[in-house]
């Protein structure tokens, strides 16, 4: 049973608002967990929509809401942000057996894990679809009816396989950057292949083509807005936006795939771009 108490890291006030960092004891991951929220100052007069942005390898709670720059625009469009952690972390929880950066502590990849080695704390999908949920809705002032997903990189991958697979539970859909095929991706391969097996049937669900391709409702989302930059180091190596591309136009998934030149895979292309993404998403939300 998901517990919905949580404890208060730090709160400080935000263009009118509130940022606040929070941790709590999670029973889906079997760890302590954390997470950041923002509040907008509009939630003084009753709830207010939310996005949920998912961080890439290597982050915590803390990188979406130091490096970006959205709390503006959030205080402005009335957006309450949530950016839960990567992955579980603690005494216990296994770590990658080669100390890479690419697997384990901070790289949860947003699955299930159903490899023995890594059940018992890595459960981040039903974290992100079912003990946030509560934990957000039951402690701040969000409209659950109102709820968008993004996020950038691996969360890219998170945002984009758990949008398409949870339509009802979120409005608004749109990714930075994202791994968009774990089966055809050096990091995705490692990472199913640690946490789900061998069996490369059992990873359709966390690769966002094959998700594409076997959407029941194609016209779920009026329009799935993706960003990229061209001189991104790991774009043909392990983005590949052109197979999702392609997956979507299969299916007739409205998507805005856009590649903007000069701009890597970094905060500063994620900052660039956050104002258009929050803006897409209050107008989404609005609907």
């Amino acid at each position: 049973m998901t517990n919905s108490k949580i404890d208060t890291v730090s709160e400080t006030s935000c263009f009118g608002g509130k940022i606040g960092f929070y941790k709590h004891a999670s029973a889906v991951n079997n760890c302590d967990m954390q997470f950041s929220v923002f509040v907008p100052p509009q939630a003084a007069s009753g709830k207010v929509p939310v996005l949920t942005f998912l961080s890439g390898l290597t982050c915590t709670e803390e990188n979406f809401m130091t490096k970006s720059g959205a709390q503006r625009v959030a205080a402005e469009l009335g957006l309450m942000l949530v950016s839960p952690d990567t992955s579980p972390r603690g005494e216990g929880v296994p770590d990658d057996p080669d100390a890479d950066y690419d697997f384990g502590l901070g790289a949860g990849f947003y699955v299930n894990s159903t490899a023995a080695a890594w059940s018992k704390h890595y459960q981040m999908y039903d974290y992100i679809t079912q003990e946030l949920q509560t934990l957000i809705f039951e402690n701040f002032p969000g409209d659950a009816d109102r709820h968008g997903l993004t996020g950038h990189s691996m969360g890219g991958h998170g945002a984009l396989t758990i949008g398409l697979r949870n339509p009802a539970m979120f409005k608004s859909l749109s990714a930075f950057a994202p791994i968009c095929t774990t089966l055809n991706s050096p990091w995705g391969q490692k990472a199913m292949g640690y946490y789900l097996g061998d069996d490369k049937s059992t990873w359709a669900d966390y690769d966002s083509c094959e998700v594409a391709r076997n959407v029941t409702d194609p016209n779920a989302y009026s329009k799935i807005l993706v960003d990229q930059g061209a001189s991104d180091p790991f774009l043909a190596e392990q983005l590949k936006p052109e197979l999702f591309k392609t997956a979507c136009e299969e299916s007739g998934i409205p998507l805005e795939l856009r590649i903007h030149d000069g701009y890597d895979h970094g905060y500063y292309f994620i900052s660039t771009f956050i104002e258009e993404h929050l803006r897409f998403h209050a107008a989404e939300l609005g609907r």
